[in-house]
């Protein structure tokens, strides 16, 4: 088999070996951790090791980690279990923070995907209601980074709670739970080379959460159900190694200067705001995004079409769309996003798929306009 280029750690980054030794150990061990026997303290001690591990992370006390199946069931955890009813979202969200809370207030966002401060602190004043301010840390699509420490200013003179979805900024920018400010901060495992099915959420001790699911008393009764062992232990190895992801900006802007080289109109998105240095946003002009897949992907280079939780389809993205991008335009984006294990082979053997695809584009556009072409 040739090797395959991986570039969509954005969707699920490889099980790091340490994390896969760590649940290999739980697995072997078994016990479920509210046992009091012998079996159950091991497995209690093993829950109560990454809890520190993955608190370490976000800079917070064990005391604040609460275990969940990841982050989508963080955000609802969040967004239910804060107690306000008035709910006010970036229009660039994540699905699970969107579809949990139907009536939320969308705020709006610049062409580069930042929130709009302005519209967010007239939102705040608009009303006397208290509220749940949600906004993401980093765009799972684009990279943009948004400005919490701002949000979370302008949320507190007015009395809101603020949740920063961190999921797609762990091991790539600091997260940490007082230093941003925030009350809550989901994270997910495999996004930072753990395990699929494994996340958290860090609630601030003076933040109030009432849990959504009914049950023993687990997590300190903010989580019901018996702690997924294994998962947790792959996930706190993988929270040891998240701060050593080594800086791959100087990957992503190389790849862009060379897909830019080759076709011109080629369009960066978000280049203009501060982003994760592991993703890059872009377009080939008039080449379906799915194409682009497909051709890629029987190159042996893995990317995605916007983000990966559709049930493998590809759709319209709503984070373009509220960027303001031409639907046209943002049918041929393709999202690139490197990780801890990425190489420059990885890179050169995307740059020349993907230039590979587009001269075949090109030259079949111009056989198509040029008659003599097409018989040559």
């Amino acid at each position: 088999m040739r090797p395959i280029a991986y570039l969509d750690h954005n969707a699920t980054s490889p099980l790091r070996p340490a994390a896969f030794d760590a649940m290999a150990e739980a697995l072997r061990m078994g016990g479920n951790p509210s046992s009091v026997h012998a079996s159950g303290r091991r497995a209690r001690a093993t829950v109560d090791k990454a809890r520190r591990e993955v608190a370490s992370l976000c800079g917070a006390a064990s005391s604040e980690v609460v275990f969940t199946s990841g982050g989508t069931e963080a955000n609802n955890l969040a967004l239910s279990g804060a107690g306000r009813r008035r709910v006010l979202v970036s229009a660039v969200e994540h699905d699970s923070v969107r579809r949990a809370v139907p009536h939320a207030e969308v705020l709006p966002v610049d062409g580069d995907g930042v929130l709009d401060l302005a519209a967010l602190e007239r939102a705040l004043a608009a009303s006397a209601e208290p509220a749940l301010v949600s906004v993401m840390l980093a765009n799972n699509e684009t990279g943009v980074l948004q400005p919490i420490r701002e949000v979370v200013r302008l949320a507190q003179s007015a009395g809101a709670l603020v949740h920063c979805d961190a999921v797609q900024g762990a091991g790539k920018v600091p997260v940490g739970l007082r230093d941003l400010g925030v009350d809550y901060l989901s994270l997910s495992a495999h996004k930072i080379g753990g395990p699929t099915g494994v996340g958290a959420l860090m609630v601030r001790k003076s933040a109030p959460l009432s849990s959504a699911l009914r049950g023993g008393g687990q997590e300190s009764n903010r989580r019901a159900g018996t702690e997924n062992v294994a998962g947790i232990a792959g996930f706190g190895a993988a929270a040891v190694l998240a701060s050593s992801t080594p800086d791959l900006a100087g990957l992503r802007d190389g790849l862009e200067f060379s897909l830019v080289q080759i076709a011109p109109a080629v369009a960066v998105f978000g280049a203009g705001a501060p982003r994760l240095s592991n993703t890059s946003c872009i377009s080939m002009p008039g080449v379906p995004a799915e194409t682009q897949v497909l051709a890629l992907d029987l190159a042996d280079v893995c990317i995605s079409a916007g983000a990966a939780c559709s049930s493998g389809r590809v759709k319209p993205s709503s984070v373009l769309e509220a960027m303001g991008v031409p639907a046209t335009e943002a049918a041929c984006a393709i999202r690139v996003s490197l990780g801890w294990n990425t190489k420059a082979a990885d890179i050169e053997c995307l740059i020349a798929a993907w230039k590979d695809l587009y001269l075949r584009v090109k030259h079949s556009d111009i056989s198509r306009a040029d008659p003599q072409a097409r018989a040559a």
